[in-house]
């Protein structure tokens, strides 16, 4: 995503006469000290939202800097325009700028002085006429005019989790789900289920080695006091012991700990014993990715490795089971592969016309699937529109089914660290869910696996979104 930003006409130096003025009026925004803040390094709570009300129980303020800021926007875009050049500023402030309040940067030219160089007046005031700064500045204006046809500058975005916040929302008021954490013997798995306890998402029960167990409780200050421990010899005991708490009504759901995911898997596949439950198992990532207005979906990334087409039918029901309990009432799936034509020597594309087909008979219910798709033409519409496809899906799809395993991990990895998209992992398809995060992720992808467990159990349950049930 790009910003387009309207043509600038400059000014000669020859052309500028003793006493012309120009103006800007800008909102300070909290995003606006977020973002001094992360280009100024500086972090004085003072001036940043939410740190503020907390230390000083007063709103923020910008910071002197952020408002001086804006005479050079006066110089640069409007007098003289492109080309200028700042050399000098002198500044005292008079009052202060709070987060939501209105300013008016006005500069005048009081001097022209040889080599190009204009003094200026500057006086900076809120939309009430109230004073905030005045002072001078020296700025070298273009010997000839500067003309842009318009400025292209990437979007900035910033990650406030608010998609995710809401989904944490739409958990209050739910009972805690029992999970069975298994092998929860260091800090980012322990403090995952601290997390998602002290949200009231699950009552956890802890399995494997105790004295590990505890002392990762100790790094991480919790008590532990009131909370379920299941000893096991070691943590590889672990899985089989959280899969057995299901089988004794005893845990409502499983979350992996600092084990391989191939052991939690092993267990809540195996037929005999295991939490199969008719449709084949597999793993969703759900994922708030900056600049994209909804969720999105990923699957299958972490189970199947190369599902053939009747285990991407169950991959793709799952997800819209997914999508529905998190709030997507009608899901766009798009079924990927390289192209968006079929293609027989490309088997994925196949595959994706036939599932597409599938649910338009009925095959795949709730939501609507489309494929195959390339993926720019799944998630752009642009894209789809510029390839002559129309479809209810292409452009805009809630789902990305992955043809395998590896094209999958990737794309979900690629979006978290290219990106910085947030994410969260379940396992569906078995009797409960099943929490299945990395090892490398942090306490807050954790915390939302719980809410995507809690609120998939929740549609299970009850056939509704609660989400749905929260809209007015």
């Amino acid at each position: 995503m790009t910003i387009t930003a309207p043509a600038l006409v400059g000014r000669a130096w020859a052309d500028i006469a003793v006493g012309e003025s120009a103006s800007i009026t800008r909102v300070c925004t909290p995003n606006d000290l977020i973002v001094f803040a992360h280009a100024s390094g500086n972090f004085n709570p003072l001036h940043l939202p939410g740190e503020s009300e907390q230390e000083t129980g007063r709103a923020p303020v910008a910071p002197a800097m952020w408002c001086g800021s804006l005479f050079s926007a006066v110089f640069g875009n409007r007098l003289p325009g492109p080309g200028a050049s700042y050399l000098y500023q002198d500044l005292r402030f008079h009052g202060r700028v709070e987060a939501g309040e209105a300013v008016i940067a006005t500069v005048t030219v009081r001097e022209k002085l040889p080599g190009n160089l204009l003094v200026m007046d500057c006086r900076l005031e809120k939309d009430n006429g109230a004073l905030v700064c005045t002072g001078t500045a020296e700025v070298a204006a273009p010997a000839e005019r500067l003309v842009t046809d318009g400025v292209v500058i990437p979007a900035l975005t910033l990650v406030p989790r608010g998609k995710f916040s809401r989904l944490l929302e739409a958990c209050r008021g739910l009972p805690p789900m029992p999970t069975a954490i298994a092998a929860p013997t260091d800090e980012n798995s322990l403090g995952g289920a601290w997390e998602a306890t002290k949200e009231g998402l699950i009552e956890p029960i802890l399995v494997g080695p105790e004295a590990e167990i505890r002392a990762a409780a100790e790094r991480i200050g919790w008590d532990l006091a009131g909370v379920r421990i299941e000893a096991t010899a070691d943590a590889h005991a672990a899985a089989a012991r959280a899969v057995a708490l299901v089988h004794e009504a005893r845990a409502a759901a499983v979350m992996k700990g600092n084990i391989h995911s191939d052991e939690v898997l092993r267990h809540v596949t195996k037929a005999d014993g295991g939490l199969r439950a008719g449709r084949r198992v597999s793993h969703a990532f759900v994922l708030d990715i900056p600049g994209h207005e909804g969720l999105m979906i990923i699957s299958d990334a972490a189970i199947n490795i190369l599902p053939d087409l009747m285990t991407k039918a169950d991959i793709v029901q799952n997800a819209i089971d997914l999508a529905r309990a998190i709030g997507i009432e009608t899901p766009r799936v798009g079924i990927l592969s390289a192209v968006e034509t079929i293609n027989p020597a490309i088997p994925s594309t196949i595959d994706a016309a036939v599932l597409a087909k599938m649910a338009e008979r009925g095959q795949i219910k709730g939501g609507l699937v489309d494929g195959p798709l390339a993926m720019d033409n799944a998630v752009d519409l642009e894209a789809a529109r510029t390839k002559g496809i129309h479809s209810s899906v292409a452009g805009r799809a809630d789902v990305l089914i992955a043809p395998n395993l590896e094209a999958g991990n990737m794309l979900a990895k690629q979006l978290v660290f290219l990106s910085q998209a947030d994410t969260g992992g379940i396992v569906l398809g078995a009797k409960v869910p099943v929490m299945l995060t990395s090892r490398a992720d942090d306490e807050h992808a954790r915390l939302m696996s719980a809410a995507f467990a809690v609120l998939y159990g929740h549609w299970r349950q009850t056939g509704r979104s609660r989400l749905a049930e929260m809209t007015p």
